[in-house]
Parts: structure tokens; C-alpha cells; sequence
């Protein structure tokens, strides 16, 4: 079966992984031959979220690479998606919806369609996020 873009990208923090991790990585391999997934950094983790993984960087990106849809990790180091893009020519961003409107975003995807470059969002998996699974814990 022909898949629609030959290189797709994702990235997260993949901190507590959980079935909504799973579907954007099965979402998104269904569309492209080769999944790239970047893994945030301890430190870019802090940065963004105010604290550091309960998972470490070295667990989190094992856990990822040994998920049959991922073909190739990468460390993230910096959040911006055009940065990637110029290091990994990517045709596809693949995000989960909660990202779509936010101003970054709507940047990363005026940006990213000059090179031709789609921005796809899954819809968000209800009920499930890491943020919950913490306050559960």
C-alpha cells in the first residue's frame, strides 16, 4: 500500500507513555514509509513543562525505539519544529490536536508549507494524558 509522504516526524516528551502516545506513533506510520521521532532532552523537558521527566531521557528514548512504528530516534534539544525540519527533511509533522491553534504552531505550519512540508493533527485521545496519570499516582 502507497503511503502518503515519504518522510514523517513527530516529537515529544514521551514521559509516562501511555496509549495516547501509541496512536499519534501508529497514526502517523500509517501515513508515511519512514517515522522519525525526536525525543525531548531532560532539559528542553524543564523548559517546557516547569520540571523534569519522571522517566529520564536515556528510558524514555529506549521505550521509543523499540515501538515497531518508529524507524529512526532523535534527540530534541530545541522545540522548533522548522529547526528540525532544516536537520531532517521531513515531508509530514505529525502532532496530536492540542497543539493545533496554538501560535507556534500556526508559525511552524505557515513556515513548513513554503517547503512543502504538511502539518497533520490527530485528534487528542480522550481521557488519557501524563499530566493525569501523575495526579493519579
Amino acid at each position: 500500500m502507497e503511503k502518503k509522504y515519504r518522510i514523517g516526524y513527530t516529537s515529544g516528551v514521551f514521559d509516562l507513555f501511555h496509549v495516547g502516545h501509541l496512536n499519534i506513533l501508529r497514526k502517523a506510520k500509517e501515513q508515511c514509509q519512514y517515522l522519525i521521532v525526536g525525543v525531548s532532552s531532560d532539559e528542553l523537558a524543564e523548559r517546557l513543562k516547569g520540571r523534569l521527566p519522571v522517566i529520564p531521557y536515556e528510558q524514555r528514548m529506549e521505550i521509543i525505539e523499540s515501538i515497531r512504528y518508529v524507524d529512526k530516534v532523535v534527540r530534541e534539544d530545541d522545540a522548533d519544529k522548522y529547526e528540525a525540519w532544516s536537520r531532517l527533511h521531513y515531508n509530514a509533522l505529525f502532532k496530536g490536536s492540542d497543539a493545533a491553534g496554538k501560535d507556534c504552531y500556526k508559525e511552524y505550519e505557515r513556515k513548513l508549507h513554503e517547503e512543502g512540508v504538511d502539518v497533520i493533527y490527530f485528534p487528542y485521545t480522550n481521557g488519557v494524558s501524563s499530566s493525569k496519570i501523575k495526579k493519579a499516582i
